[in-house]
């Protein structure tokens, strides 16, 4: 019996070793890159909604339904009492709408009149619009000035 236990022993060490030696010698498929399917995943890019946005008129004018506060101080005269009344009074359809706001005065609706051609009006995007970033974006230095 005991003869018997010492070589089933033998031959358990004798078949783990041979399993082993053979899985070493296993090419590793793990860590081929040349597979056909890794490629289409490197040819695909991520392209984020907002960043689309900033290569229309959006990122060259001030749009009224998605902009901030902030935007409007590259122009004279118009951060911040007039921002935020046209802030306050989105969205709108077009941008000469933004003349309609009731409580304007002359001299404010002179103001937006000299810079209706720095104006765009697009869909409301949540990304751009949601909580209180319009009114406070955290960054307190003039937009477009050196």
């Amino acid at each position: 019996m005991k003869s018997f236990l010492r070589r089933s022993g033998f031959m358990g060490l004798t078949v783990a070793i041979c399993v082993s030696v053979i899985g070493w010698l296993q090419p590793v498929n793990a860590l081929t890159l040349r597979s056909t399917d890794s490629t289409m995943f490197l040819a695909m890019t991520y392209r984020n909604p907002v960043d689309a946005k900033l290569e229309t008129d959006f990122g060259q004018k001030i749009d009224l339904n998605n902009t901030n506060v902030i935007a409007f101080s590259q122009y004279r005269g118009l951060y911040p009492t007039i921002a935020g009344k046209v802030i306050q009074n989105a969205p709108y359809n077009t941008v000469e709408d933004v003349l309609q706001i009731s409580d304007l005065t002359d001299q404010q609706k002179k103001m937006l009149q000299e810079h209706l051609g720095n104006f765009t009006v697009t869909e409301p995007d949540p990304a751009l619009v949601g909580g209180q970033d319009r009114y406070n974006t955290g960054a307190y230095y003039p937009v477009g000035r050196s």
